[in-house]
């Protein structure tokens, strides 16, 4: 099997037409590939993020990673465009369908497409990626602890958003839940409040969490990383996407 790819900075169209920089990486054999967009967490479009859209294209997707603070802070470093964005209350959860949409566009325009496009995201890029499975119509979603689907975020915290957990009637494709037993947001109550809701809609998902485990347990530049729930977590998102997504 052909094994390369490539990786660079790209302009799409996003919400209100607005042109959105993302990084795109993505194998170069002749496919046909199935497609991510991964979103970023609130520490902003980083190069741990990056790092992770490459990791889609080696594992053989198309994988786009939109900034979702390019309008806030246009070509600022990562603290400081996610402290422009934390300052303004987060991203607008109208904007980050239609960034998101645009990038799932992009993807199944691209000429090795399959036409499947999942989503995954991290931290707020968790609550934004099951934002964007029940707003738009994808074939597969991850969320790694995503925090606020379930209640609101404490006096004093500048993430000024809501819950969604009402939307999950709309939930367009199966989702796949990695979360931390030790994390408070979302918290083992919260998920397991989420869990119950989709059940009762008769949803497709399957939930998983981590004893030992708390929040951001996925990232490997972190103290809060833990080798044996990523790991873990890693595999249960190939088969998910290998699932629905590939082929």
């Amino acid at each position: 099997m052909y094994d390369a790819m490539m990786a660079e900075t790209i302009g799409f169209t996003g919400h209100g037409g607005d042109v959105i920089e993302g990084y795109l990486a993505r194998p170069l054999g002749p496919g046909p590939f199935g497609s991510v967009v991964v979103i970023h967490h609130m520490p902003g479009y980083d190069a741990p993020t990056k790092e992770i859209t490459r990791k889609f294209a080696a594992n053989g997707y198309a994988a786009l990673c939109p900034n979702l603070y390019t309008r806030e802070a246009p070509g600022a470093s990562p603290d400081d465009a996610a402290a422009t964005a934390r300052a303004r209350g987060g991203v607008p959860d109208d904007r980050l369908v239609g960034d998101v949409g645009g990038a799932a566009s992009y993807l199944r325009s691209m000429p090795a497409s399959n036409g499947k496009v999942g989503v995954i995201g991290y931290c707020s890029g968790g609550r934004q990626a099951f934002l964007a499975a029940c707003s738009l119509p994808l074939d597969a979603a991850v969320d790694c602890y995503g925090a606020f689907v379930v209640g609101t975020p404490p006096e004093g915290m500048p993430l000024k958003v809501g819950p969604i957990v009402h939307l999950a009637e709309n939930l367009s494709c199966p989702l796949l839940g990695l979360f931390g037993a030790e994390d408070q947001h979302p918290s083992p109550e919260q998920t397991a409040e989420l869990e119950k809701e989709l059940t009762a809609l008769g949803k497709t998902y399957d939930f998983h969490t981590y004893e030992g485990a708390g929040h951001a347990f996925f990232a490997v530049d972190r103290p809060a990383y833990r080798p044996e729930a990523a790991n873990d977590g890693w595999q249960r998102i190939w088969e998910w996407f290998g699932r629905y997504l590939a082929g």
